[in-house]
């Protein structure tokens, strides 16, 4: 019997209903951000970028209060300003008496310089009034930079995973995506195990968080279809991870060196730097994948890396804008027309917030420079060489901090620029790989390439000076010194207890000290030589004989004479034998020179023993000539021609001349 009543179910049939929901990123994006991969969709850059770094370092060093309007100067002009002083209207385009007009209450602090012949940059109260004398050094900021970025090092985990670019001076790029990986497998287990049917291409379960605190001073607001109400996928769990990492390495810089810095999070190079510039000072953006078009809608595209001088203008020139809303609208086949097939591409992306860029953890410096304009110029060589020395101390300052000392990294070149009038003259020399890296071998050489434009003529007035080294090459890895092989201190009286200790158990004893040409190289040869020679030399006379050579009787010196052997005149030598001319001794052929060069060693310790029963060794005038036995086939006759052959069968000798 049926029921008359419809059937009702408790509750609706979901279309997700009997399976997990999913995530549109993959068990492959996961591993991909563990390698750190520039395809990655979930990768996470940030870039640091500190507040007017010059005045924050000026500030620091002298103690100043935050609020305090500060700014760098150079000659007459200024090269930063703090934030405190812009709120004044300042800018870097306004000079000193202008700057005091609009801030009456701000410090101007004179950058350091080095002064004509001086060994060391200094702070000089004067300096803005003897630009004819002095040179700018921004070595007190390199210093700085370098304790920033060994702190934002000491934050981060060790290499691989920490991946730390130096952009410049005040800026560096971080790539978060390693450490990150790592993060979310101890926080959300559910993603550390294998891909389902270990297919990487499986979709990741969706995050079980559905709302985050971002706790950031700038989110960027979503694009145009997209909502805060939609749950958040891996890429925003990421971010949100980067965001905290990022946050402790501000704090980092702050409490250690007491600098504040701006930083923006994001999926690639070229947002991340535009993030960090969105909010100043001290202040941290987070650009998430979602909000990119939202992000770059508002910027002129001539304020992105690589878009600005003459490829902005250019730009700007054939289509009539410069905001990136407005060149959105412009399709791809427009670009490539207009400005190429690989410009066009180029900008097409970029201007959509792509880039596939990589943070290199490894650069290095590729060159260094110094110079000096001169205002007035110089008209002496004198003059340019004590300009010379200022350029190689600041230059070798830097190559120490390279570890030019360590043989970490060293240049392999040397260049000298000089302009007189309007011509620039160049002149290069290689730095000597086979010594010591000074600055005097770099100064020896800056003197020479001088010497060399002088020469040439025209060298005076001179308007301009520049140094520069370059060509860095790496120094050897995994080298030990000496010092390695050798110890000191108590490890080496252990040692040496040891070895006394051992000696005693065993009845051994230290020998005497022998003079030193008593057992030298002479000796060791003699002692390899037959001999009973019958002289005073008591360590001769103990050598061993050799059972190949004929003994002769004790008391036959070697004085040159020609005694007879004690078993007889000697025996007619055969064709691969020679008679010595001294001893008598018949010795096979081939062991002739050895044999002479005995009697030469013999003599030499004789005459350093002062004994007068020896005479000098005096080599035979001539040697046997080499027989026909011992010539190897193929050899000249004494005559300089070939030896006589036998005419094979069917041939015949051809007579010449």
């Amino acid at each position: 019997m049926s029921s008359s009543q419809p059937f009702i179910p408790s509750s609706p049939i979901s279309p997700s209903a009997g399976h997990l929901r999913k995530s549109k990123y993959t068990f492959k994006h996961l591993s991909q951000l563990a390698l750190s991969s520039p395809a990655c969709p979930l990768r996470v850059i940030a870039h640091i970028d500190l507040d007017a770094f010059y005045a924050q370092c000026e500030g620091v060093r002298l103690g100043i209060a935050e609020d305090q309007p500060l700014a760098v100067q150079q000659w007459q002009g200024l090269i930063a300003i703090n934030y405190p002083a812009r709120k004044f209207g300042l800018s870097r385009f306004i000079d000193i008496s202008e700057a005091k007009k609009l801030c009456p209450s701000i410090i101007l602090q004179h950058v350091a310089t080095w002064r004509e012949g001086d060994a060391k940059w200094a702070y000089h109260e004067d300096a803005f009034a003897h630009i004819a004398t002095h040179k700018v050094s921004l070595d007190p900021y390199r210093l700085e930079s370098r304790r920033i970025l060994s702190t934002i090092k000491d934050v981060l985990p060790a290499a691989p995973v920490q991946r730390v670019e130096k952009a410049s001076v005040d800026e560096v790029f971080l790539d978060l995506s390693a450490q990150i990986h790592s993060i979310l497998l101890e926080r959300y287990p559910e993603i550390s195990g294998p891909a389902p049917y270990d297919d990487p291409t499986e979709s990741l379960p969706r995050p079980p968080t559905t709302a985050l605190d971002w706790n950031t001073d700038a989110l960027v607001d979503l694009d145009n279809h997209e909502t805060e109400d939609d749950d958040p996928d891996w890429d925003d769990i990421a971010m949100l991870v980067g965001s905290e990492i990022v946050s402790s390495v501000r704090a980092a810089i702050r409490e250690r060196l007491k600098y504040t810095c701006s930083a923006g999070i994001a999926r690639n190079k070229m947002i991340a730097k535009l993030g960090s510039a969105h909010k100043k000072p001290n202040q941290q953006t987070i650009v998430r994948n979602r909000a990119v078009q939202q992000f770059m809608g508002g910027f002129k595209f001539t304020k992105i890396r690589n878009l600005g001088g003459k490829l902005g203008e250019d730009v700007v020139a054939k289509f009539g804008t410069e905001e990136v809303k407005e060149l959105l609208d412009v399709s791809l086949p427009q670009l490539k027309s207009k400005l190429g097939d690989d410009t066009g591409s180029w900008v097409y992306e970029i201007i959509r917030g792509e880039d596939s860029s990589e943070v290199n953890s490894r650069t290095q410096i590729k060159s260094m420079l110094s110079a000096k304009s001169f205002r007035p110029t110089i008209n002496s060589s004198d003059q340019a060489v004590k300009w010379l020395r200022i350029f190689v101390a600041d230059i070798f300052s830097r190559l120490v901090e390279e570890g030019v000392l360590e043989h970490k990294r060293r240049p392999k070149t040397i260049n000298l620029h000089h302009r007189q009038g309007g011509q620039m003259r160049s002149r290069q020399a290689p730095i000597p790989s086979g010594r010591a890296l000074d600055e005097n071998v770099l100064f020896e050489i800056a003197k020479n390439l001088l010497g060399q434009i002088i020469v040439d003529g025209r060298a005076w007035p001179c308007a301009n000076l520049q140094l520069s080294v370059g060509g860095f090459e790496e120094g050897p890895t995994g080298n030990r010194g000496i010092g390695g092989f050798l110890v000191r201190g108590e490890e080496a009286k252990a040692m040496k207890r040891e070895s006394e200790a051992h000696a005693s158990e065993h009845g051994e004893t230290r020998a005497e000290k022998r003079p030193k040409n008593e057992h030298g190289a002479i000796q060791r040869f003699l002692s390899r030589q037959e001999t009973s020679h019958g002289d005073s030399d008591e360590d001769i006379s103990s050598i061993p004989t050799r059972p190949d050579i004929r003994s002769v009787p004790p008391d036959v010196s070697c004085d040159g004479q020609q005694p007879k052997c004690e078993d007889g005149p000697p025996q007619p030598a055969s064709s691969d034998t020679f008679t010595c001319s001294v001893c008598q001794t018949i010795l096979p052929l081939m062991q002739r020179e050895e044999h002479e060069d005995w009697h030469f060693a013999r003599s030499i310790v004789a005459a350093e023993k002062g004994d007068p029963s020896h005479q000098a060794w005096t080599a035979p005038r001539a040697r046997p000539k080499t027989t026909t036995a011992t010539r190897r086939p193929g050899a000249s006759n004494v005559n300089g021609g070939h030896s006589q052959k036998k005419v094979a069968k069917g041939q015949s000798r051809l007579a010449f001349g």
